[in-house]
């Protein structure tokens, strides 16, 4: 019975990736950011592994959609590895939580707190990591100038990691878990694998 679970959640796991995978190639702009930020919902299916088959799933699936993108990064695979930690950062949090607090106020604050921490590494990963290395390609002079041109204040990278960046993974974070909650109920029988039966007895219980 065991084997025949872990089987089930590995195949369920693997398919949360894939779509993950699909969501991650369908990243688009949005205003007011520099064009090189995109905004996409591939976090979303990670989020969802975390809550029905636990944060080790959540973040397979992160790794998994990222080494198929990796293929085809235009950053030498460091946007893709920032992508992972972050994810990982986003919903592994929120996993654990949940484990431990099997309510919709326990999934709420797992996956805001993974948002948050999130967000908060966004800064560090990107000043220490990902801009360090965009520099070879790029000079950091025009890397502020994109920003410049939204908000002339922008002195420092610090500067626009924090007025552009941090919000924005933030935003980005709040997004998956408001679509979480909208389709998590009624997909969650299905992806524990048990269909025919309520999710829940308890009203309390996400």
């Amino acid at each position: 019975m065991k084997k025949r679970i872990d089987v089930r959640k590995l195949v369920v796991t693997a398919m949360l990736a894939a779509v993950s995978t699909v969501l991650m190639f369908f990243s688009f702009n949005v205003p007011l950011m520099p064009s090189f930020i995109k905004l996409d919902f591939s976090e979303l299916p990670a989020l969802l592994a975390s809550f029905a088959l636990g944060p080790v799933s959540g973040a397979a699936v992160c790794l998994v959609k990222n080494l198929v993108n990796v293929m085809f990064s235009t950053t030498g695979g460091v946007g893709e590895l920032s992508n992972f930690i972050l994810g990982c950062l986003f919903v592994v949090p929120a996993g654990l939580i949940y484990r431990h607090k099997r309510t919709a106020p326990g999934a709420l604050l797992g996956s805001l707190l993974g948002a948050l921490v999130m967000a908060g590494a966004s800064v560090l990963t990107n000043y220490y990591v990902v801009y360090p290395i965009y520099t070879a390609f790029m000079p950091m002079e025009a890397i502020l100038g994109t920003y410049r041109a939204i908000n002339p204040h922008v002195e420092t990278l610090w500067d626009a990691l924090l007025w552009f960046n941090l919000p924005f993974t933030f935003l980005k974070g709040l997004c998956s878990v408001a679509m979480c909650f909208a389709i998590y109920k009624p997909l969650s029988p299905i992806l524990k694998g048990n269909p025919r039966r309520a999710e829940q007895k308890n009203p309390e219980q996400a």
